[in-house]
Formats: structure tokens, sequence, C-alpha cells
């Protein structure tokens, strides 16, 4: 017999000597509980070795069930016995910890030197000045639509989109709370606004995607009398127009009906019990002409509040033709959100979450330096997502031209959440991402907020001392000559010589010098996302 059949008959011959020992000898050493748990691996082996869905289970009775345990737990014990601290996959134990201590006031200082390969390509760090400032008040800000007639003074870092139903309502509650209590902005996501988001009275943005959820009409088309309904809520105080995001750029999404419970149909106005669909592209404009037009729109029926768009960089002709009509109407967002492709918060197939979708630091450069070169920098604020925890993460971006940061993991590190990427499963173990009632009710709302109120201000005291170091008193002072990148081991250069910056109105005399534009920017079309012949 070949040895991995040795379970399945030992605890065979184990049931059968038990059942003689008891019946025919009435042995006193055998007991009911040997014969109930050796009849029961004899049962679990046979059934193995008779099925005919898993070679493994037949060629390992018993046996395969310890590697599919394993299997089960192999996130958590990778997690908590052998990744090292700086590995990143998604984020680093690093970086979490970083987060869960400044949510929960602890110290966040580290003895004995920095953990990271200082000599590692890629490695980036902020030169500081002989002539240090004195670190300024942390509530950095800015104003986003200074035209519109209802401005917003927005934090330089925010809860980046984040749906109800993606999220569970306990975790909306501790966001909302959170923001209103550090003076912060809490992005709604596609779903919508939901009654959790309005409970604790903290500053919105409301993000339309294509479904146009909490604004649509039966046939699942764009409402805008019920948007203007939504839209001069007091509570929201800008809105935002998603063409895709970081997580799964290109791609539309389905909620299955079992999952369409009557919280979730009330905030995105579809009915219960139905297949909720985000189609991947929109039905209110086919052409960049059209797309600022609907902007417009949003900013007229919101009241004049703020109005932009966010989205994940695909094809660069894309965003040039969007560029071109900003030149031939006029017309221009009051905000862009760059979202990155290492973006993460929404489950998605495999190949989208890997190779679909540009990076934030080449999307961001790509929207920063097209919005210069044709001169409407100083009118569009840029925002910018993917993978930012920390004040240096939130520093490197801001140099390389973004306004304000958002984070989403982030802030649900702040939550509790342990990276147990179950998201989609609806088992998280800390209550952040599942309908689940019992598990949310593990997620107490009060102690939660405040933790997220606390992760937010330690990060900005955090980046007041790296400005402070570098002699500057304000986020906006940033310059890509601020932060240095090792390109090998034995070469540093800057940002600003590293990444190439077009002039103002240089695209406006196609001028660019940049190989990207060269390719692109002639065949770019406002009239179409297609690319000129």
């Amino acid at each position: 017999m070949p040895s991995r059949y040795y379970a399945f008959a030992i605890a065979v011959a184990v049931f059968i000597g038990s059942l003689v020992l008891e019946f025919v000898f009435r042995a006193p050493w055998v007991t009911w509980p040997l014969i109930a748990i050796s009849g029961f691996l004899s049962l679990v082996g046979f059934i193995d070795v008779t099925q005919t869905r898993q070679a493994i289970r037949r060629n390992y009775p018993i046996l395969s069930h310890f590697r599919f345990f394993f299997e089960y737990i192999r996130p958590e014990i990778r997690q908590y016995f052998i990744e090292s601290d700086n590995e990143s996959s998604p984020f680093s134990r690093a970086a979490r910890s970083l987060v869960y201590q400044r949510a929960k006031k602890e110290s966040d200082k580290r003895p004995f030197g920095t953990q990271l390969d200082v000599y590692e390509p890629g490695y980036e760090w902020i030169n500081h000045s002989v002539s240090p400032a004195a670190p300024s008040t942390p509530d950095f800000r800015l104003t986003i639509g200074e035209t519109s007639k209802q401005p917003y003074s927005a934090s330089v870092f925010n809860v980046s989109a984040m749906s109800f139903g993606a999220l569970s309502a306990n975790a909306i509650r501790a966001l909302n709370q959170g923001a209103k209590m550090g003076g912060f902005a809490h992005d709604t996501g596609e779903g919508s606004i939901s009654r959790y988001h309005r409970e604790m009275g903290g500053d919105l943005i409301w993000e339309l995607g294509s479904g146009y959820f909490g604004c649509r009409t039966a046939d699942g088309k764009f409402d805008p009398v019920r948007f203007a309904e939504q839209a001069q809520d007091p509570q929201v105080k800008m809105v935002e127009l998603k063409l895709s995001q970081g997580a799964k750029p290109g791609h539309g999404g389905v909620l299955p009906g079992p999952k369409v419970t009557a919280e979730i149909a009330e905030a995105r106005g579809v009915p219960v019990g139905v297949d909720c669909v985000s189609p991947a592209k929109h039905s209110v404009f086919s052409n960049p002409v059209e797309l600022l037009e609907f902007i417009a729109k949003m900013r007229e029926l919101s009241g004049g509040k703020p109005a932009g768009m966010k989205l994940a960089i695909g094809h660069p002709w894309e965003f040039f033709a969007i560029a071109k009509a900003m030149v031939k109407t006029g017309l221009t967002p009051d905000f862009i959100v760059v979202d990155g492709s290492e973006g993460g918060t929404g489950a998605a197939p495999v190949e989208f979450t890997d190779h679909v979708g540009v990076p934030l630091r080449e999307g961001l450069m790509l929207v920063h330096n097209t919005l210069v070169g044709i001169g409407v920098r100083d009118r569009v604020k840029l925002g910018a997502s993917g993978k930012i925890v920390s004040a240096f993460d939130i520093a490197k971006t801001l140099a390389m031209g973004a306004d304000w940061c958002n984070s989403a993991r982030g802030f649900m590190f702040a939550l509790g959440c342990i990276q147990a990427q179950s998201c989609h499963t609806g088992t998280c173990p800390t209550g952040v991402t599942t309908q689940d009632p019992l598990r949310q009710r593990a997620l107490v709302v009060p102690s939660k907020a405040e933790r997220v109120h606390e992760f937010h201000k330690s990060t900005l005291h955090a980046l007041s001392e790296l400005l402070a170091a570098a002699g500057l008193t304000h986020p906006d002072q940033l310059r890509p000559e601020h932060i240095i990148r090792r390109i090998s081991s034995t070469e540093v250069t800057s940002l600003a010589t590293l990444y190439k910056f077009l002039k103002p109105g240089s695209l406006l005399q196609e001028a660019s010098g940049h190989q990207v534009f060269e390719y692109y920017w002639k065949r770019a079309r406002a009239e179409s996302f297609a690319l000129a012949p």
C-alpha cells in the first residue's frame, strides 16, 4: 500500500478494532470518543477516495485536508510570522504599524536607525535645510473652486472614495465622524450618500459613477432633479464625476441582487434584491466636450459648488482630448483627482489589479504637465490617491504636482483593518468591509472615529515637521527638487531632473519636447476620445 494511504488505513483499522474490542471483548479501556473519532476519519477518507472533483483528496485521503487548512490560514501565517517589516504586499507591516500607532496615539518613534536599504535603487528622501523653519500649525488647507459660488476650503489629506456597501455602516459612521472632528473631507464613493454618511455631519465629496446612484431614473439614466436635491445639501461640499478608479480601471461592476439590501437600495435608488449594475462607461457624455459640459452642469445643479472628475489614466491621448476640449470650450473642472493603478479597495479581477492602468506617479505627471502645457493649471486643483499613508507619501506626491492627497486603505487601517484581504467575501474579521450585522457590531464607532481623527492629525503633524526640516512652512511650497531618488547604487537625482516638466502654455505652441506629447498631442481631438489617423 502506498504510504499516502496510511492515514486512511490506520483510521479504518482503529475504527474496526475499537468496535471489536467494545462489542466482542468489552474492553474497559476502549471509549466511545475513540470510536467516534476514528469512525469520522474513516468516513472522511472514504468520501475522499470516492469523490471525483479533487485529485489531491483521492490520492491523499484525510491528509489532504491539512493542506487545505494550511492554505486557508496562509495569509495570516505569512503576515504574522514570515513577512519582513518592509515587504510591501500590498502594504508593509511597517506602514500598517505606523498607521496603528498614530491612530492610537502611541509613540511612532523607532530606535537604532532605518531598516531600509538606503543604497537600493528606488530609495527616496527629502533634503533638509541648514536653516530649518519653525514647524507651522499642521492644519494645512487649500481652496478648491475659487471662482465658483461656493468654494471649499479642503484639507491636504482626506478620505478617498469608498462606498457604503463596500464598507459597513459602522465604518462609514466612524470615517465621517472622524472627518468632522478633524475638519477634513470624506468621499462617498460611487455608492451615493447613505443614511450613515448623514448621521455624523462630516464634510462630503459626492462621487457620481456611471450608475448615477442616488440620482437615477428607473432605467438607470441621470436624473437632474434628484441630483440637485442631493448636491445642494449643505453637508455636500464638492461633486465629483468618476470616470474610472485605480482598483479596476475601465471595468464596470455588478452588485448581485441578494446583496442589495434595503439600506443599499435606499442609498443608491435601486430596487431591493435586484442586480445593481455599474456600467463600464457613462451615458451622459460621448465625447470630451460633452464631458466638460456635464461637469459644468453638475456645478450649476449643485448651486455653484466645486465640480470635478476622478480618473485613473489609461490612453494618454484620451486625456489630451479632454485638455483640448478645455481649450476649445473654455470650460474647466474645478478639480481632477488622479487615481493610481495601485489603488485597491475595490475587489477586481487579478489582471486588472496587476496589469491595467497607469500607476500614480506617471498618471499624476501626465495630468499635471498637460494642464500646465495648456495654461490652466492655476484654475484646476489636482488631488491624488494610491497607497498614500505617511507624511512622506504626501510630501512626495505634492512635490510631483498634486495639491492634495486622498487615502482609502490608510483610513481603513485607522479603523482597525488588519489587511486580511477578505474585503469581497463579507467575512471581514474587523467589521470594516462587511454587511454582516454581528461582524460590524465589533467596530465601535466612537472609538474608531477618534482613531481616524488621530491618524489624520498625527500624519499632518509629521508633515509639518518634514516641511520645517526642509525649510518650508506649507505643502504648497514643495517642488520636485526637494525629493531625491536613488536610481542606482552610485547615482541619485531629484525628481526635477528625473521627470520632464512642461513650461506653461507650451502645448498651445505644440513645443513640448516630451516624447508622449510628441507622439499623441497632435492626434488628440476635442470632439472625440479616439486618436485621429
